[in-house]
């Protein structure tokens, strides 16, 4: 009996293979685990498309054909560190599931950067909210986020950051970070937003000051 083999869209339903747009070993440069060693993953795919977005290039899945999962998890363990970052793009607009069990199987962390506008998959040991108001997150990944992550690019957005922070559990770390273009007219709001309400932290874009990926 001849079994067919399974096709492309299956597999990408599977999770089996992904539009990964780029891979890379780097320093984690925004949010708690800032300044730690990891292995990006970058899916390509974006259902926001913020105007200020400093990746757009990951916008058009298209641009991005499936490879398979199970190279990406080579590439990704074959380096000393044990922590590995999926974003994007959106991640969650493919299925996790596999390439999260895959790597958990190696011994290693993985860390979710996601704006929430997607149903939940996969098995995360650490993930980052960032909410964009064009495609607010969902309510189920509101109360998994173990850090939220609102990017200032107008006085508006504090008050943005407010609404998102009262639907987080409190066990979840608030941070405010500057758009990296308005970053020098936006900094001094932060920091007085921060001293009048110290429940919030202040997140750089370090790895753009470093000048690394």
């Amino acid at each position: 009996m001849n079994l067919r083999e399974p096709s492309a869209d299956q597999l990408l339903q599977e999770g089996k293979l992904l539009p990964v747009m780029e891979e890379f070993y780097t320093l984690q440069g925004e949010g708690f685990n800032t300044g730690q060693a990891a292995y990006f993953i970058r899916v390509g795919g974006c259902d926001v498309g913020c105007k200020w977005c400093d990746v757009k290039e990951s916008w058009n899945s298209s641009d991005f054909p499936p490879v398979p999962t199970d190279g990406v998890i080579r590439n990704a363990v074959s380096y000393p560190a044990r922590a590995i970052v999926v974003t994007g793009g959106e991640p969650l607009l493919y299925n996790m599931d596999y390439l999260c069990t895959e790597l958990h199987l190696q011994q290693v962390r993985i860390f979710l950067e996601t704006s929430g506008s997607q149903p939940f998959s996969g098995s995360w040991d650490w993930i980052c909210l960032s909410p964009k108001r064009d495609a607010p997150p969902l309510e189920e990944m509101i109360k998994l986020a173990d850090e939220l992550k609102v990017i200032i690019h107008d006085e508006t957005d504090f008050k943005w950051a407010e609404e998102n922070a009262q639907r987080v559990s409190p066990a979840c770390i608030l941070y405010l970070q500057p758009e990296w273009s308005r970053r020098e007219r936006m900094m001094p709001a932060i920091v007085a937003w921060i001293k009048a309400n110290p429940q919030w932290r202040v997140s750089l874009q370090s790895h753009k000051y470093m000048h690394i990926p």
